[in-house]
């Protein structure tokens, strides 16, 4: 009866189901000496068990805190590297903004080169909007559709 109950411990142990009491139980069966002949493989985990329980460590561990001076230096050149990279997005950044002549600004003399200028923006913008004002369409055609469908 009791290896009988052994064995379902076991069965339950590998399967991650018992209890404290029962994983005790089984640890006192198999430290003792009247281990069952098909159960003596399972002896050696059990025995590991009670083992390691008994192990202590012993060695000192040293408690020094080590020093944090290289820690210092490298937040100074981070520090650096940060200011000499964002000093040199602004000039960067400075330099391509100048305008290097005066026809970049898109001002004209002429009154006339302005006007055919102006012309060619105002053309281009009204065929843009001529395209969207073509899906417009498809969208107004899609709901008299719908309503057709599904009357109010």
């Amino acid at each position: 009866m009791a290896l009988d109950r052994i064995e379902i411990l076991l069965e339950k142990y590998f399967e991650g189901e018992t209890s404290i009491a029962e994983e005790n139980e089984l640890k006192v069966y198999f430290s003792s000496s009247d281990v069952a002949q098909h159960l003596q493989q399972y002896k050696s985990v059990f025995g590991f068990f009670s083992q390691a329980q008994s192990q202590q460590f012993n060695a000192a561990v040293p408690l020094k805190a080590k020093k944090r001076t290289n820690v210092a230096w490298l937040s100074i050149a981070a520090s650096f590297v940060v200011l000499a990279g964002v000093a040199t997005f602004m000039l960067t950044k400075a330099t391509k903004e100048k305008p290097s002549n005066v026809s970049e600004l898109g001002t004209f003399e002429d009154p006339e080169v302005a006007l055919a200028e102006t012309q060619k923006a105002l053309t281009l913008v009204s065929q843009k909007i001529n395209v969207g004002m073509g899906s417009v369409n498809y969208i107004n055609e899609y709901e008299r559709s719908k309503n057709r469908v599904f009357k109010k």
